[in-house]
């Protein structure tokens, strides 16, 4: 069987798990940009344990998050995928998130006939 390895890959380091976490995470904000009117917007937030949240709003309003096992993997996914970072989830950038029923039902709990926030 012949060797169908280049010399670019063998002396290439193997890359760092946390390198290709960040590539797994910007090809995710890269689709959610694409299917969600070509273009999406971030803020990054510290969770619990040294997890990241990436927060993203797409150019249609819609909304979506993923984790991040570090805020460095976070920052580097979101360079990588060209996302444009607010220091904040307020102001001009939280008012262009589209919220539906589902979410004024889950917010409002018992009052307009959702769940009760327990």
């Amino acid at each position: 069987m012949a060797d169908t390895t280049t010399q670019a890959e063998e002396t290439a380091p193997a890359a760092a798990p946390a390198d290709r976490k960040a590539l797994r995470l910007a090809r995710q904000i890269t689709a959610f940009a694409k299917s969600h009117g070509g273009t999406a917007e971030g803020q990054l937030a510290h969770i619990a344990r040294g997890s990241t949240r990436i927060a993203l709003v797409g150019a249609n309003g819609e909304w979506g998050v993923l984790v991040a096992p570090s805020m460095e993997t976070a920052r580097k996914a979101a360079e990588v995928a060209g996302l444009t970072l607010h220091d904040d989830f307020d102001g001009e950038f939280a008012a262009k998130v589209r919220t539906g029923p589902y979410e004024w039902t889950r917010m409002a709990g018992l009052q307009l006939g959702g769940p009760a926030n327990n």
